[in-house]
């Protein structure tokens, strides 16, 4: 493939911040809201930010089916934060009548950690990578339940001490990557990389 063009969902949220990072590392973007602006696109990035605006904002724009049907035909997507709730099929602790996107075999529990005030930064162990991801969570999500295809990359424990639970913040299905996390704010483009890897292969 040539150089690849890899949208970011440009409804609300992040979307400056994984422009900047996806342009750091030499491909083409475009910020989508249409559907046209969609078919144009080898990967999509779906930003952090209000997962609940955002799908009500795929709906008045018209473009929520298609992105559905993109999603669940192979397009290479990223979700972040937000993106992650938008990626799952299932939902726990969503607005009522909340919908997602759906692709990713999971079961996703919105707000996990806590309100604004409960962010927090953690060093997180990927098995592709050689040093630990800086990790800032913020309003996140944790994944409760994945399925059988779908790859845990990196959890992180909740809690004080030893026997302290883990959470499920970062997966790999296929060509869907998912973090709680957004990793779009720090300088580390290493997650970026890899899922240009998942466009590109």
């Amino acid at each position: 493939m040539s150089t690849p063009t890899v949208g970011v969902l440009a409804l609300q949220g992040d979307v400056r911040e994984h422009v900047e990072a996806l342009e750091r590392l030499g491909v083409r973007t475009l910020r989508v809201r249409r559907v046209e602006e969609l078919g144009r696109c080898d990967g999509l990035v779906l930003p952090g930010g209000e997962s609940t605006t955002m799908i009500k904002l795929a709906s008045v724009f018209g473009i929520r089916d298609a992105l559905r049907e993109a999603i669940t035909g192979g397009l290479p997507t990223f979700g972040t934060c937000a993106g992650m709730i938008l990626l799952a099929d299932r939902l726990r602790d969503g607005a009522p009548g909340q919908e997602t996107l759906g692709g990713l075999d999971a079961t996703v529990r919105r707000n996990a950690f806590g309100r604004q005030v409960d962010s927090f930064e953690a060093d997180l162990d990927f098995p592709m990578f050689e040093d630990p991801v800086h990790a800032v969570f913020i309003r996140a999500p944790w994944i409760e339940e994945a399925g059988p295809d779908v790859e845990v990359l990196a959890s992180v424990a909740v809690g004080e001490g030893d026997g302290a639970p883990s959470r499920i913040v970062a997966v790999r299905q296929g060509r869907l990557l998912a973090t709680s996390f957004h990793p779009e704010v720090d300088d580390d483009l290493r997650l970026h990389r890899h899922f240009l890897d998942l466009v590109t292969a």
